[in-house]
């Protein structure tokens, strides 16, 4: 995949202390990212990905008259007017199984014992199922057939039906799903289970698609241990890898986690340089702010150089909480997108929902890139409070056209957003939302 380097839009964002506007951040990440090149793939290797071509139906489904039932291929004029007074007797001139390629004629009088999808024989017209039948026994309705390996002459006989059938009864038509020369499935849809068994039934083993992303997670700070261990003074545990690698998968990408690396500029580079090789993506949390441990922003604000032309990680400041501090641009050979976000939970995960996932759906090749949005009317207490100049992005729970908050407003809250699944977008420009008032939340999980 080729990238290029961060996207200038109309303004001037070239001073350090320009504060970037969530739009404009936005705007810029997807000016940059590319979707990724289209390749062949077997079709459970395809499972995720998006299609780059129409597919058309090169036979028909089916591909022949088949029944939908197990029971007995018979002429309509043979069984009209049967009843269980007065049974339909017909001679069985063999069995007609699915798969089967020497195919029986049913002639006046004659029946064929046929298997659900199973072809229609020549001279049959309609099924009776074998419900309807005294299944050749001569002892009244029955339930089923016996096994042929246990009854083979079952398919020879007689069989007295209790019912008529009308013409074509249980009995799928060729091409009834669809017919050769339709358009199966469109570009630009994502292959799930129903459009792989699809592509399989029409003979497709391979297909087209842009391939899911390779998306690397990196977590940074000498205070992280992994969970299962435990904890020393003054260490937490890294839940922000954990967090970020299961959103890139539940976007659609491959997702590979890597240990939290400590605050060690020379130890950051080298690592994320051996992670390029599987990486169409890189995310980072942590190490962004301005404290003298800030890492990630020390590695990596000049890793441009001569060999790399174009590459580079620009750091902003952004119009929003939480989430102010960010960083996006290109790193390696192959210029890939590097997203460093903050490295409070709260804020890494409002920052993903916002701007990594975006990225993701479009290295995916999709058109409908962000979270759905819609209109709630608030559910609170006590009026929120925003800082002026900031979009702030608070917790809630959706239903019912209502959103409740969830948790106060603090970017290490994790308890409050495990339990959202939406959040409350407020405005720069407002600094205070009584509830009651109609609010635009982004719906998280949909």
């Amino acid at each position: 995949m080729s990238s290029a380097a961060p996207h200038v839009t109309g303004q001037d964002h070239s001073g350090p202390d320009h504060l970037w506007s969530v739009d404009e951040h936005l705007e810029d990440i997807l000016a940059t990212v590319r979707p990724l090149e289209p390749i062949e793939l077997h079709l459970l290797d395809a499972q995720g990905c998006v299609l780059v071509e129409d597919i058309t139906v090169p036979v028909s489904l089916p591909p022949f008259d088949n029944s939908s039932m197990d029971g007995y291929a018979v002429r309509v004029a043979d069984v009209a007017g049967a009843s269980e007074e007065f049974p339909a007797a017909l001679e069985v001139v063999g069995d007609v199984a699915a798969g089967q390629a020497d195919l029986l004629h049913v002639g006046p009088g004659q029946a064929a014992r046929i298997m659900t999808g199973a072809p229609l024989p020549a001279g049959a017209e309609t099924v009776v199922p074998v419900e309807w039948t005294d299944g050749g026994l001569g002892e009244g309705p029955v339930h089923g057939m016996r096994a042929r390996s246990l009854a083979p002459e079952g398919a020879t006989g007689h069989v007295l039906v209790y019912r008529p059938a009308e013409a074509r009864a249980h009995v799928r038509a060729k091409g009834s799903d669809v017919k050769a020369g339709d358009r199966a499935l469109a570009a630009g849809t994502v292959l799930g289970p129903p459009q792989i068994s699809l592509l399989a039934a029409i003979g497709r083993g391979t297909v087209r698609v842009r391939p899911r992303p390779r998306v690397v997670v990196l977590s940074t700070g000498s205070e992280l241990v992994q969970p299962d261990t435990e904890l020393g003074t003054g260490q937490i545990y890294d839940s922000n890898s954990f967090a970020l690698t299961a959103a890139a998968r539940d976007a659609g990408a491959i997702a590979y986690r890597v240990g939290a690396v400590a605050d060690d500029a020379e130890i950051l580079r080298s690592t994320i340089e051996d992670q390029l090789v599987r990486a169409d993506l890189m995310v980072t949390t942590g190490g962004v702010s301005v404290g003298a441990y800030d890492v990630v922003k020390e590695a990596l604000s000049h890793v441009a150089d001569e060999d790399e032309a174009g590459s580079g990680i620009e750091f902003r400041k952004l119009a929003m909480q939480p989430g102010k501090p960010q960083g996006f641009g290109s790193i390696g050979p192959d210029h890939t997108p590097l997203l460093a976000l903050p490295g409070n939970p709260v804020s890494s995960y409002v920052s993903f929902e916002l701007f990594v996932r975006p990225a993701i759906r479009t290295l995916m090749g999709l058109k409908d890139v962000h979270r759905p949005t819609t209109r709630a009317t608030l559910s609170a207490d006590k009026a929120l409070t925003s800082p002026k100049g900031r979009r702030q992005f608070l917790r809630g729970t959706y239903a019912d056209g209502k959103v409740t908050p969830v948790g106060g407003a603090g970017s290490h809250l994790v308890a409050a957003l495990a339990h959202a699944d939406a959040l409350i977008a407020v405005p720069e420009d407002t600094v205070s939302v009584e509830p009651g008032t109609e609010v635009e939340v982004v719906l998280l999980g949909r």
